[in-house]
């Protein structure tokens, strides 16, 4: 079993590692200690265990998921319990409580082994770790080893692009591999509107809606971007803007 501990305090991984030690057919493939380097390893060295710690610098437990999907199987450990429903929405092995025994850890690490073979498809889980009950206040984006995180209120507009959205933010462009649909539900609709079935804005960077032709409206940002608007999204952005 190959094995990644993913942990902001040194002391926190050291503990995993040495209740790990009695326990033969384990190999620590890396050791991480910010969400960044957790996503990066576990893409790189597609482990079949992380012990995940939540609250973490860069990213937390949960963002690591949504990003490195689900090949591998995950055991949260954490000093909250107030993680522990959502951690198992996302089929989490288990959740481990720090402090922790050992005899825990052991039993942590058995229904880890029991589960090998169980996995679930990452798109799947990566839409369920990304599901959020208040708005999304951050969107995540993997390009490669590399993450770009981006504050929504940066976010200018989002186009569909087949199975990804083309986001837009501060004159760069990123594609994410989700649907528009999906990532429309877990944005704040009081800041963003579907004004098409392709697009959705960032009301604050919207200047004005105007006629394009006859039967159609268009939506101006603020940057001179023309974005099409359909008669359902006239209906909903039509008493936003002024």
């Amino acid at each position: 079993m190959r094995v990644i501990i993913v942990d902001d305090e040194e002391l926190a991984r050291g503990v995993v590692r040495e209740f790990l030690r009695p326990h033969a057919g384990v190999e620590i493939v890396a050791e991480c200690a910010n969400g960044f380097e957790a996503v990066k390893a576990i893409t790189e060295l597609e482990p079949d265990l992380v012990f995940l710690d939540i609250q973490m610098p860069k990213l937390d437990g949960f963002e690591v998921v949504e990003l490195a999907g689900s090949k591998p199987r995950y055991v949260f450990v954490t000093a909250y319990d107030q993680y522990a429903l959502k951690a198992f929405e996302i089929h989490a092995v288990d959740y481990l409580l720090k402090p922790f025994s050992q005899q825990r850890f052991d039993q942590a690490l058995a229904h880890a082994r029991a589960g090998l073979g169980e996995t679930q498809p990452a798109e799947e889980m990566a839409k369920q770790a990304a599901a959020r009950s208040a708005p999304l206040e951050r969107v995540l984006i993997r390009d490669g080893a590399r993450v770009h995180v981006i504050a929504a209120g940066k976010v200018d507009m989002i186009v569909a692009q087949d199975d990804y959205v083309e986001i837009h933010a501060e004159g760069r462009s990123y594609l994410k591999n989700q649907r528009l649909s999906e990532l429309e539900s877990q944005l704040d609709p009081g800041c963003f509107v579907r004004i098409h079935r392709s697009y959705i804005v960032n009301i604050e960077r919207v200047s004005r809606i105007e006629q394009a032709t006859k039967d159609t409206h268009q939506a101006v940002l603020k940057d001179g971007t023309v974005v099409p608007v359909s008669r359902s999204g006239y209906q909903k952005v039509r008493s936003l803007v002024r």
